[in-house]
């Protein structure tokens, strides 16, 4: 996956009704480890990395790159966005076009955070690159992410066999919305 480079980088935080989209800070390297090593998390990501690795590798300050955005709640990181160019073989529709990602603290599932934060997301990049397709891919067994696919406006594209599952491929297009 490549960033998106060619976009001015951090922009203002963007605020919604209850969250804020911000780039990393040196406070957020203990949740950026809760998620990578979280079991919930990755149920449907292969599964988490673990917490001992991710203590010895992580930097202080977590990477910071055009398109990752932490998601913040009154003051602390919830969950992470990142939009980053497609690569790879195992879905050819999506390489090179804006690739949405997104992880949350167990503890926020349920609340809307998801959905409130990953359309303020699209909304940033909708204004920033117009016209800018972009893909999503989930497991089909994971509803949660299919339901959310579907909230924000993703249609349908392929499914395909990777990573021992069946995977789902979505398309976001702002000239549609």
């Amino acid at each position: 996956m490549e960033d998106l480079g060619t976009v001015a980088w951090p922009p203002e935080p963007i605020r919604t009704a209850r969250l804020v989209l911000r780039e990393p800070e040196a406070r957020d390297r203990a949740t950026f480890v809760d998620l990578l090593a979280s079991p919930e998390v990755h149920t449907y990501l292969g599964g988490p990395r673990p917490r001992e690795e991710l203590e010895r590798e992580m930097p202080g300050t977590p990477q910071r790159w055009p398109g990752s955005f932490v998601v913040d709640l009154d003051g602390a990181m919830i969950g992470h966005i990142l939009l980053r160019r497609a690569t790879g073989s195992h879905r050819p529709a999506a390489v090179g076009k804006a690739d949405l990602g997104y992880l949350f603290l167990p503890r926020a599932w349920g609340f809307g955070y998801a959905a409130e934060a990953c359309a303020a997301a699209l909304g940033w990049l909708a204004d920033t690159l117009p016209g800018e397709p972009v893909v999503l891919t989930t497991q089909t067994a994971n509803t949660a992410s299919m339901r959310l696919a579907a909230k924000l406006g993703f249609t349908e594209v392929e499914r395909f066999e990777a990573w021992g599952a069946e995977q789902w491929l979505g398309m976001w297009s702002p000239v549609l919305r």
